[in-house]
């Protein structure tokens, strides 16, 4: 019988974080759940630490990739095996919280909700600063085209309402192309205002880049989205001064009322 739950988890030279994510995904109260770990080439020891783990967990999958083609290449190899109705994502150096998916999925559920994301915590590993992120409970496409409130470890998606969806073939930003490109074809997505993820900040190497970031999201509003140049540019805009100010002055960010606080 096929797992309620499908977790995809890409994983690139993530050696030191790897066993902290898949410990989160064993620790779920909702025990029914098969973990798809996608190794992206790695070049460090991390599918050695993943054989301990798997010997003893049969929920878990390895699939290795023969050359690294970034985050989106890899979920979408672990996609494509999905057998959950519910797929979740979760990058290798997050880490989920015990309840999340029984909370979540009973909240899609409820809400009859195909696409779904919970609020996260940030933690700074450089400097120990920690950051709540929350999100409003309804999340419609053009306000996700203003500023991502979806942290992508947090996302769920009902496979039995939107079938096995692929990733479209972007280097960067192909978790919010994901997102879109669903929304596009939904009333809203699900917003559960409770942190139930941990995002280690300082461990991504693809987004040190903050020049190539901006190319890149811009690329995605004129060619994946086809928006027009006006549109284009007021959508980066809009998501550049809010993600500037979301995560370099999160005080400020709250003032403004773009910085929603998790519920209690």
């Amino acid at each position: 019988m096929a797992a309620r739950v499908t977790v995809i988890i890409p994983c690139y030279n993530a050696a030191d974080t790897i066993g902290r994510a898949l410990a989160s995904v064993q620790a779920q109260t909702l025990t029914d759940w098969q973990a798809i770990v996608i190794d992206d080439a790695s070049t460090d020891d991390s599918v050695a630490r993943l054989a301990p783990i798997m010997a003893a967990e049969p929920r878990i999958r390895l699939i290795r990739l023969a050359q690294n083609g970034g985050a989106g290449r890899a979920r979408n190899a672990g996609l494509a095996q999905a057998e959950g109705r519910w797929v979740a994502f979760l990058d290798a150096d997050d880490a989920w919280h015990p309840e999340k998916l029984a909370l979540q999925t009973r909240f899609m559920a409820d809400e009859g909700l195909a696409l779904s994301a919970t609020a996260y915590r940030r933690v700074n590993a450089a400097t120990g600063s920690v950051v709540a992120f929350g999100l409003p409970r309804r999340i419609r496409y053009r306000e996700l085209l203003k500023t991502n409130v979806m942290g992508f470890s947090t996302v769920i998606y009902d496979r039995d309402r939107l079938g096995t969806r692929l990733m479209p073939e972007l280097r960067q930003r192909q978790d919010f192309a994901f997102l879109l490109t669903l929304l596009r074809e939904l009333p809203h997505a699900g917003g559960l205002n409770r942190v139930l993820c941990t995002y280690a900040l300082g461990h991504r190497s693809l987004s040190s880049d903050k020049g190539d970031a901006a190319r890149q999201t811009w690329r995605l509003y004129r060619d994946h989205l086809g928006l027009g140049p006006v549109a284009a540019a007021w959508y980066f805009g809009q998501y550049a001064a809010r993600a500037l100010l979301r995560h370099k002055t999160p005080t400020l960010a709250r003032a403004l009322g773009l910085l929603r606080a998790p519920d209690a």
